[in-house]
């Protein structure tokens, strides 16, 4: 069941629950403290099995038009089991129902190798979102990032 989390508390537990366990994703040890700091200003929503979230999605307005997934995780063992589709459908219900055009993601171009992230973009890829531009220095040259925009 998703659910909107509103303590800022619990979101911020959360977002370190699931990065922490998810470290093929979230191996960037000084950005990690900032998705749990953040998570405390932003909307969540997450996915709960048996009261316990197993995955979320925080969300940063960015302008009236445009909301930004700032991160998201589902745990592990539970990939592939439709929770993300899920995820992404209710914040696209959500974000049409504000009024807002654009929903967009940031995540790890293909120009970096890693296999984690080729998944990620092929999830991203699969639910609609089209790349729009990738910034080979926003995350550091070793990181390149890739925007990506859903249309609502």
């Amino acid at each position: 069941m998703i659910k909107e989390v509103y303590d800022p508390l619990i979101r911020q537990q959360t977002t370190q629950q699931i990065i922490e366990a998810l470290p093929e994703w979230f191996g960037i040890p000084q950005a990690n403290p900032d998705y749990i700091h953040d998570a405390k200003e932003m909307m969540m929503f997450a996915y709960f099995l048996d009261d316990q979230p197993i995955g979320f999605v925080s969300l940063k307005p960015n302008n009236e038009s445009t909301i930004e997934i700032h991160v998201m995780g589902i745990l592990k063992e539970h990939h592939r089991q439709g929770i993300g589709k899920m995820l992404i459908d209710y914040v696209c219900h959500y974000a049409k129902a504000e009024h807002y055009q654009l929903l967009e993601v940031k995540t790890l171009d293909a120009s970096h190798t890693d296999a984690n992230y080729a998944k990620t973009r092929d999830f991203y890829l699969s639910m609609g979102f089209i790349p729009v531009e990738t910034f080979k220095e926003l995350w550091g040259t070793d990181n390149p990032c890739l925007l990506l925009i859903k249309t609502l």
